[in-house]
């Protein structure tokens, strides 16, 4: 498959990338990973590939995540990045051709942004265009943003928690934190460090995460057995572990996402407010996957709220619509070159 004079949308997130590809879809979906050999500072491996070599790597080779709280925290790796997973789907030498649409979060300042359009030129990209990712997970997730009627969109992403009141197709208050699912990973190692003096490593907390993580209790137990490190003895370890056991351990970083929503509503004016009241919240994200999370955010602030279909998909999907119109994004100028 060529994409010579092709149009992608990139979601770079800091935990996941996904690239649409126009008139196919969802063509990549990938963590965000990158092992670099210290020594010749080759690219050993992209991906999901790189992210089995998470704690594994001798001194010679380190796996890294090149975004922080959604920003790029080391421009070559995502440059490499991005020219990898690109050439996975086309092959070498077609990379002249490309014009990408890439989101960034809302709240980044000129540099981060010129950050992200220099690793997608680097990575051999002819043209490339930004757009909000509020914007784009909110076109992704099915709402309409260009009516007069306000709508709420919640994207948890791996390294940042946005939100946008959107109407007549723009956003009309926005508020972030850098605080998401990546906490939610960290907070689940220290829980059960603290608990039962167990060590264990990051894949194996998003795996906890993601298979029986939940924010309200459920009416049957997931369970799942996990392995680490005893700190006691310092031998290897197993334990088996339900969802009531590790509960209280997302606790911390859905409190702060709630907090964030409670803000944004102040700043929301009443009409657009009455609208979400009616309307609800949508989330999406790959924090969206926490179990009974929609019954756990309206228990708090009163208000309806749904879960997108395919939340980790609604960025892509929503710089997918952009991809039909990219001639409207050339004239608002949101491109380098």
């Amino acid at each position: 498959m060529s994409l010579i004079n092709k149009d992608i949308g990139i979601d770079l997130g800091t935990t996941y990338t996904t690239i649409y590809l126009k008139d196919k879809g969802i063509v990549l979906k990938e963590p965000t990973v990158v092992a670099i050999n210290v020594i010749t500072n080759e690219v050993l491996a992209v991906g999901k590939e790189a992210k089995e070599m998470l704690g594994r790597t001798p001194d010679n080779i380190v796996a890294l995540k090149p975004l922080k709280s959604g920003v790029i925290s080391n421009l070559l790796a995502t440059q490499k990045l991005l020219e990898k997973f690109i050439e996975n789907i086309s092959g070498k030498s077609l990379f002249g051709r490309i014009r990408a649409v890439i989101c960034v979060p809302s709240g980044i300042t000129d540099i981060e942004r010129r950050a992200v359009e220099e690793a997608a030129y680097l990575a051999g990209a002819k043209e490339v265009y930004v757009i909000e990712q509020t914007i784009a997970a909110a076109i992704g997730a099915g709402l309409n943003i260009n009516g007069a009627q306000g709508s709420m969109v919640i994207d948890i992403g791996g390294g940042i928690t946005e939100i946008a009141v959107l109407s007549l197709g723009g956003v009309v208050v926005s508020d972030s934190i850098k605080i998401a699912g990546t906490d939610m990973d960290s907070d689940i190692i220290e829980y059960i460090k603290e608990k039962y003096d167990i060590l264990i490593g990051e894949n194996v907390a998003e795996e906890i995460k993601n298979t029986i993580g939940v924010a309200v209790d459920s009416m049957v137990e997931d369970r799942m057995q996990i392995k680490g490190r005893n700190l006691k003895t310092g031998l290897p370890d197993i334990l088996t572990i339900q969802t009531s056991n590790i509960k209280e351990a997302s606790l911390r970083v859905l409190d702060e996402i709630v907090k964030l929503i409670n803000m944004t509503f102040e700043k929301t004016p009443p009409e657009l407010a009455a609208d979400i009241m009616e309307n609800g919240i949508t989330i999406c994200g790959g924090g969206a996957y926490i179990k009974n999370l929609e019954r756990y955010v309206a228990a708090r602030v009163k208000v309806p709220v749904k879960i997108a279909d395919n939340p980790l998909e609604c960025v892509a999907k929503g710089l997918g619509k952009y991809l039909n119109n990219i001639e409207a994004l050339r004239k608002t100028g949101k491109h380098k070159r």
